[in-house]
């Protein structure tokens, strides 16, 4: 049975991750502080509830 394999260029690989998009433009620190302070406060909730 012939495997069947699409042939990809470098170049190709680059312009689908370097194409515009619409979205909003996000620094990634200020997703990381927002999952840990997220984390942070699942963690005291979790506190005050279990007592």
């Amino acid at each position: 049975m012939a495997l069947l394999q699409s042939p990809q260029s470098q170049a190709g690989v680059m312009s689908f991750y370097d194409a515009p998009t619409k979205g909003p433009k996000i620094d990634p620190r200020i997703i990381i502080i927002l999952i840990i302070a997220f984390a942070v406060v699942i963690l005291i909730a979790n506190h005050f509830i279990n007592f």
